[in-house]
């Protein structure tokens, strides 16, 4: 009874028109004109290598924070290249700036000096990368200082004291390099910040295969249909009607994101990252979001179909539209106005998930999206099934 009522239920949905529209056509419609509306974006909003220059006095060699940082920000060819720089004297760097061969630069006396002409994109960013910089070297000394501290003793001798200063101080510097959950160097050739749409395009859709699970659900209920009431007063438990159901919905709704996965992949060349494994975990995980949110308003909502489907739709889009689909910066509003919100969104938490992944070289916060999820969906089923339970009819 299990296997005919999996194919009866999987024959009906693949057959409805409504549903394979919503869980299959749409994404790929959305995602196209996603790839129309942001091909060219970045494109026209490509970084350019900022051109300064830079005083070659003893006062920068002997900065060593400030003369190392500058040395990697200015590799060329390089994937972090910042700058464009020109060592040069005070006199030849102010006649550059004079004739804006170059954005600003940075003169060393007793203290740096950053000289600029304006105040657009790039001068904010030399100022803010030399303050940054400076800022990062009080706090190392600070450290260093510190745990150097616990080794010296009066009797310490003063060629002690420095090793002692050296070695605290590449032990640090060590930590800092560990600890720090920084973006993946083989990544960062490919990052797009346009990626955040089809992340909560990825979302939308393992929510909006919540629809066939509803319908699913719609079938066995008695206040929905005919065929409800067949199965409702039938001596067959429920429990195996619904989840053979169920089970069905979910295998249908992971085909639909399978195709929208080759389809964003293989035609709008969208690049996901390497982690195919963890890609899939999320995939199956928001899905199981998506069905036990179509569960829940089927279950315990004592509306029409239409109208459940409305709900479903409002609900999914209202969650993708504060995890950044209408616009990415209102992903970044919400978790710095409102954190909360975002932490019980489940589209919020695939969008993240996937973020995650792409960007950092940490998984914990990947895995605490899927956390999330997972009790998210328990949370639904665990209501949806409360509400199930309390139906009870005679059977035949």
């Amino acid at each position: 009874m299990f296997f005919h009522n999996f194919k009866y239920a999987f024959k009906t949905l693949i057959k409805d028109r409504m549903l394979l529209f919503w869980t299959f056509a749409f994404p790929l419609i959305l995602g196209t004109f996603f790839q129309m509306a942001f091909s060219n974006i970045e494109n026209s909003e490509t970084f350019q290598v900022i051109p300064i220059a830079i005083v070659d006095n003893d006062a920068f060699h002997n900065h060593t924070f400030l003369k190392e940082a500058f040395q990697e920000f200015g590799k060329e060819e390089s994937k972090n290249q910042l700058f464009a720089i020109k060592y040069t004297t005070k006199e030849e760097a102010e006649k550059l700036l004079n004739k804006k061969e170059i954005d600003g630069f940075l003169w060393i006396e007793e203290n740096p000096k950053i000289m600029v002409n304006a105040n657009g994109i790039n001068e904010t960013i030399l100022k803010y990368v030399v303050e940054e910089i400076l800022e990062s070297e009080k706090i190392v000394k600070n450290v260093v200082s510190f745990e150097a501290a616990k080794y010296i003793t009066e009797q310490t001798s003063d060629e002690e004291i420095y090793k002692i200063m050296a070695e605290v101080g590449k032990n640090v510097l060590k930590m800092q390099q560990e600890n720090n959950p920084t973006i993946k160097d083989e990544t960062s050739a490919n990052m797009s910040y346009t990626m955040i749409e089809f992340y909560t395009l990825i979302a939308m859709t393992c929510l909006y295969g919540g629809i066939l699970g509803m319908v699913s659900i719609n079938h066995h209920l008695p206040n929905m249909s005919s065929n409800g009431k067949r199965i409702c007063i039938s001596p067959t438990p429920k429990g195996k009607l619904i989840f053979s159901s169920v089970l069905s919905s979910y295998i249908v709704q992971l085909f639909g994101l399978a195709l929208l996965f080759l389809y964003t992949i293989f035609v709008l060349k969208v690049d996901y990252g390497s982690h195919l494994s963890f890609l899939i975990l999320l995939s199956f995980l928001g899905s199981l979001a998506g069905l036990s949110l179509g569960i829940f308003i089927a279950s315990v909502f004592k509306v029409n179909e239409n109208t459940k489907i409305g709900i479903m739709i409002s609900i999914t889009m209202f969650w993708c539209f504060l995890s950044g689909m209408m616009g990415i910066t209102m992903k970044y509003i919400v978790d710095t106005k409102l954190p909360i919100l975002n932490k019980i969104n489940p589209a919020n938490c695939i969008t993240d998930g996937f973020y995650s992944l792409y960007y950092y070289t940490t998984y914990d916060r990947f895995f605490y999206n899927c956390i999330r999820l997972v009790v998210f969906s328990i949370l639904l089923l665990f209501i949806a099934i409360i509400y199930l339970r309390r139906q009870k009819y005679d059977h035949i």
